[in-house]
């Protein structure tokens, strides 16, 4: 529903406080793009929001992002309350990190992204489905899964890594297969391109 011109400003003035890296100007200009983005969605949420295919449409037209998994978990990301509508508080303070997000607010974010079913840990299944993509050139005798498990087990055994062309510093401290989060901060704050070791989950510099 439409609100009020006094509505919007206390909204505004709500998410510059709450969204931290946006200044009010650029607020009040993301709450008008999510008004369109509402209006071009399903009429399910009332005004409240916007689905799933909006989300994916936008994030693909405006940061060129297409990978499907990254996409959906990115949507998740966002819909906090999991329902799957995005609100404009969604919207506004999830934007903040994906755009101006402090390295902590990253780290947590993209481990969020990869982490597929939410346990606190990125496993070997999940390292498979995220870097199922990245492998584009197989050997002729190679199974392309089987690249893919090869390369899950070059990332736990902090050897060269073929995905980002260098040295590969992610490692699985504790031994157990899978990374926690603070394997994965380890691995980051020692070297920063290890931010989306998964799959680009951030727009880039353009």
């Amino acid at each position: 529903a439409a609100m009020s011109r006094k509505g919007v400003k206390l909204l505004v003035d709500s998410l510059t406080r709450s969204a931290k890296h946006f200044n009010k100007s650029e607020v009040e200009c993301l709450v008008n793009l999510f008004d369109t983005l509402v209006a071009r969605s399903s009429s399910q949420f009332a005004g409240a929001g916007f689905d799933r295919t909006v989300f994916r449409d936008t994030l693909h037209s405006a940061f060129g992002m297409t990978d499907d998994v990254v996409l959906d978990r990115v949507f998740s990301t966002f819909d906090r309350s999991n329902d799957g509508c995005i609100t404009v508080v969604e919207w506004v303070e999830g934007l903040a990190v994906l755009l101006r997000g402090t390295l902590e607010e990253k780290m947590k974010y993209c481990f969020a992204v990869y982490d597929l079913n939410g346990d606190g840990y990125i496993s070997r299944e999940e390292m498979f489905q995220m870097l199922k993509n990245s492998l584009l050139i197989q050997p002729a005798d190679e199974e392309p899964d089987e690249g893919v498990k090869d390369l899950v087990d070059l990332v736990l055994k902090k050897m060269a890594s073929t995905y980002l062309l260098v040295p590969f510093l992610l490692q699985d401290y504790d031994h157990d297969g899978k990374l926690s989060f603070a394997d994965f901060e380890k691995a980051v704050r020692e070297e920063k391109l290890l931010l989306e070791a998964f799959g680009p989950c951030l727009p880039d510099i353009k």
